[in-house]
């Protein structure tokens, strides 16, 4: 079945897998970010494997870790910067969605904006449902993830689904960090692997 979920994300990402085909030469993985290419730090994990543990902090600068979620699936929604329209919307898509799921289900933003931003976002657009999470103080979900963009402290957008058994089961990593991810392909695999569960 796990052969099965990795083939589902390869498969409807082909453009996932040319933007991590330099990553697999260990060189770095560039994105666009509009008309500019950008270099990621950091290389990308590996579908079926253990997923890379991080430690991030909530509004309230309180430390968050991947195993204070185990035993739960998490799906990972990284944005560049929740002030833009797109990461916005990414945003209140998955906050609309995740009361589809069942309670075993977490949903994660996480962008490198100060937790103070991230609650004045929450609070006016009314995003209840899932956690907004910083990457801002120490950088090592994006360092540890391939997101973290050179020069800039902000994350390419990318959405990650890891497992009740903490392996990563989906990914894809947007080609030109402007546009919108996939979400029908992201919530129908994110079924899959629950109901495997």
């Amino acid at each position: 079945m796990q052969k099965y979920i990795s083939f589902l994300a390869a498969g409807c990402f082909c453009s996932l897998m040319l933007i991590s085909t330099n990553a697999i030469a260990n060189e770095k993985t560039q994105v666009l970010m509009g008309e500019k290419t950008v270099t990621l730090e950091g290389k990308l994990p590996k579908l079926t494997q253990m997923a890379p543990g991080f430690k991030v902090v909530d509004e309230h600068f309180t430390p968050v870790t991947l195993s204070d979620f185990k035993g739960k699936t998490v799906l990972i929604s990284a944005v560049p910067s929740l002030d833009t329209g797109v990461c916005a919307l990414q945003t209140k898509r998955f906050n609309s969605e995740v009361s589809h799921f069942s309670d075993d289900v977490i949903m994660l933003t996480i962008s490198a904006d100060l937790p103070f931003a991230q609650k004045r976002f929450c609070k006016v657009e009314n995003v209840d449902k899932i956690k907004v999470l910083s990457d801002s103080v120490w950088r090592d979900f994006g360092e540890k993830y391939g997101l973290l963009i050179q020069d800039y402290g902000l994350l390419a957008r990318a959405i990650f689904i890891i497992d009740a058994e903490g392996k990563l089961q989906y990914q894809e990593l947007v080609p030109n960090i402007t546009e919108h991810p996939n979400y029908d392909a992201a919530l129908a695999a994110l079924k899959t692997i629950q109901t495997l569960q």
